[in-house]
């Protein structure tokens, strides 16, 4: 860890007494330290603004204390530009395999509903729209720019934006997490929690429930499951199809911010691999898609 890092850490206003800082793994967008402090412990994010991956922090803080105030999230303790002190919860991170646990699964559903439906009556201030489709267009243009190589790719990419975004709607509203992967969960024995708001905003509820799915590699019978216990109705076929729609431009939009991060991100994270892993998955994903409503 960086000297300066945990200088500036340390020197926060916040602390009651002499403070100790350790690294936390798994910070794709910004990096995080447990710091205790006295009998407490708390997780320090530190990172600025992101403009070309559309995060703004402020956003961010105030999607963390909404989610705190709506029962999902631990409590932002302290904040200034570029850092948020939260409670620490004593908990295990889960992965695809714990999401896959039906009992797991059954506490989800109902948690990703109350942030879709909870989290909008304790927003203050301005709020984010995270519109996936902008979002990969953008990402074509900043791909451009950087003079990236997977240029190549784009016109297929937008080609494929376009007729998604033809078939996934129409579209309901509510307030989404925008990045459901399973390390955002956590379980402290008797409940889960849902934390990192990087990208939180208003969007499609497919959006979180097709990320989460891919995230998570549920199969098409968990994929129902959780659409039935979601919208508490049977799934049709045209749901089936907006839905498949959303899920794989989610799948789009986690190649094209692996791509941007490889030219862009000073972060110290394999975005190479990370970007062929992911296009893996897309490919895979749209192939299916193709052949199921095209």
């Amino acid at each position: 860890m960086c000297v300066i890092v945990e200088e500036k850490i340390q020197g926060l206003s916040f602390w009651s007494g002499k403070v100790t800082v350790a690294p936390l793994s798994g910070g794709m967008t910004n990096e995080n330290f447990l710091v205790s402090d006295s009998d407490n412990r708390f997780v320090v994010r530190l990172g600025d603004d992101i403009p070309i991956h559309h995060v703004l922090r402020s956003n961010e803080l105030s999607a963390s204390e909404a989610a705190h105030a709506a029962g999902i999230s631990p409590a932002v303790r302290y904040h200034e530009p570029g850092i948020l002190v939260l409670d620490y919860i004593e908990s295990k991170t889960l992965n695809a395999e714990d999401i896959r646990n039906p009992a797991i699964l059954e506490k989800i559903v109902p948690m990703i509903k109350s942030c879709h439906q909870s989290i909008p009556k304790y927003l203050k201030g301005p709020a984010q729209i995270f519109w996936v489709f902008h979002v990969l267009r953008d990402y074509a243009r900043s791909l451009e720019e950087a003079d990236s190589p997977y240029v190549k790719n784009l016109p297929e990419y937008l080609r494929i934006t376009s007729e998604l975004e033809a078939l996934s709607g129409p579209y309901d509203i509510v307030f989404g997490h925008n990045d459901l992967l399973p390390a955002n969960f956590l379980d402290d024995g008797e409940r889960l929690w849902l934390i990192d708001w990087d990208f939180a905003g208003f969007n499609t509820p497919l959006f979180d429930l097709g990320g989460m799915a891919s995230n998570s590699q549920l199969s098409e019978k968990q994929q129902r499951y959780v659409l039935e216990t979601y919208f508490d109705a049977a799934v049709s076929e045209n749901l089936w199809k907006r839905y498949e729609a959303t899920k794989v431009a989610s799948l789009l939009r986690e190649v094209m911010w692996s791509m941007v991060s490889e030219s862009y991100s000073t972060l110290d994270f394999d975005y190479r691999t990370y970007t062929q892993d992911s296009l893996t998955a897309f490919e895979a994903a749209y192939v299916e898609f193709a052949r199921m409503f095209k």
